[in-house]
């Protein structure tokens, strides 16, 4: 499935998560997703990103390592059903809007939180939302960047 498929998959269910448990499964759900994806930009994405979509890699794989694991079965993994990252620009567009809610809602759980552990996950996982959309950011400053320098050398080619 191509990941802005499976980026709207996690975003419908994140939205219709209604407890702590639920929105920080999803969370882990997303970090999963946005790690396989940087690994899919890394491997076989334009050089000039490969860099940046390593960084995006640790970044989700951090914020995978801080909430527990929820019991899931593969198949109900979104990360493995990524087989193709079809537009990049869009998929990580989406992505980033993935992150941003992922954060809010993290907010909301930390917020409520009856223990402090569960408050100190959140915080965590908000820090790895944050620094993992950054890397969005620059990874689509770097692709627009590459886009414009491939229009240019063909307008002053022709």
């Amino acid at each position: 499935m191509d990941a802005v498929r499976l980026i709207v998959a996690s975003r419908r269910a994140l939205a219709g998560s209604e407890d702590g448990p639920r929105i920080m499964a999803e969370a882990w759900q997303a970090y999963a997703l946005a790690q396989a994806m940087g690994s899919r930009l890394a491997v076989s994405g334009p050089p000039e990103l490969r860099g940046e979509a390593l960084g995006l890699t640790e970044l989700a794989g951090r914020g995978c390592g801080v909430l527990h694991t929820p019991p899931i079965d593969v198949a109900d993994l979104r990360a493995a059903q990524l087989t193709d990252l079809g537009d990049a620009r869009q998929a990580l567009l989406d992505l980033g809007t993935l992150l941003a809610e992922l954060g809010m809602a993290l907010i909301a759980v930390a917020s409520a939180a009856d223990d402090e552990g569960t408050y100190w996950q959140c915080m965590e996982a908000i820090d790895a939302a944050d620094e993992s959309r950054d890397r969005v950011t620059e990874l689509l400053r770097r692709l627009a960047a590459r886009d414009g320098e491939i229009r240019e050398r063909y307008r002053t080619a022709g």
